[in-house]
């Protein structure tokens, strides 16, 4: 099966088992639609995904075809996987950065802040990200992927990574990884990255490997449970039908009231 095919069936198919599993093993008691899941489905997930796409795609061929540099396949003659793993690597060593320079940057915070307004964390709960902050990520992220000339797999291969990765360390599973998450994050880890309350700068900024977190001193893992999840931040638009705009608009209204102040 081609991964045009083959990568919207596992993202799909992941995302059904992962709504079982989390009725079957909660880390705590949640709604299946809790407040704000259509805004995730529909405005962040399917939405701005879609117009995303196109723009990131269009954006990095054009790069491509402006400078010439996927003609010279300067990685074309590896194998595909290790062409996948140099770019997962590469790109999650970033990831992790520049996730942690958003949490100390009061501008980037703006786009940021979006992510962390849901009180309910679950499978669904990671697609809610700035566009932003999408388009500068996913821009770095497949930019290597096309300029280097990988195999046109790798982009759609990294691409569900990425999406099945982010619905697992988001997910409300009662799952404990053991030795493995101090390799490979999980939502034992990543479920503190929301915890209310935390101080900051915050804590486990990684992505897909927790590693970073425990070589650059920010991995927290207690015993107990968070108390809450999502913002502080009173009259934050967090659910309704125009809750995806207006996260948008009051991220950019606050930057300009921080700026005129």
């Amino acid at each position: 099966m081609p991964w045009t095919l083959l990568s919207p069936a596992i993202i799909v198919g992941w995302a059904a088992l992962l709504m079982g599993l989390e009725r079957v093993l909660p880390y705590r008691p949640q709604k299946l639609f809790r407040p704000g899941f259509f805004t995730d489905l529909l405005g962040y997930g399917l939405l701005q995904s879609y117009v995303l796409g196109f723009a990131i795609n269009g954006l990095i061929r054009y790069l491509g075809e402006a400078t010439g540099w996927p003609r010279l396949g300067l990685v074309s003659g590896w194998p595909v996987p290790l062409q996948l793993a140099l770019f997962f690597l590469v790109h999650d060593f970033y990831i992790y950065w520049f996730h942690r320079l958003q949490h100390t940057s009061n501008l980037l915070w703006r786009t940021h802040e979006a992510h962390h307004s849901v009180d309910d964390v679950d499978w669904l709960s990671g697609t809610r990200s700035h566009a932003l902050e999408i388009l500068i990520n996913q821009s770095v992220e497949f930019l290597p992927i096309v300029l280097l000339g990988a195999h046109p797999d790798v982009w759609l291969m990294k691409a569900t990574l990425d999406a099945v990765w982010g619905m697992y360390i988001h997910s409300n599973l009662n799952v404990k990884a053991g030795v493995w998450q101090r390799v490979f994050n999980g939502p034992e880890m990543h479920r503190w990255h929301h915890a209310r309350g935390m101080p900051a700068p915050g804590h486990n900024f990684a992505t897909k490997l927790a590693i970073w977190d425990w070589l650059f001193g920010t991995a927290y893992l207690p015993e107990h449970k968070p108390e809450a999840y999502g913002l502080l931040a009173p009259g934050y638009p967090k659910r309704g039908f125009w809750a995806y705009l207006q996260q948008h608009v009051h991220s950019v209204r606050v930057a300009k009231e921080a700026s005129d102040g």
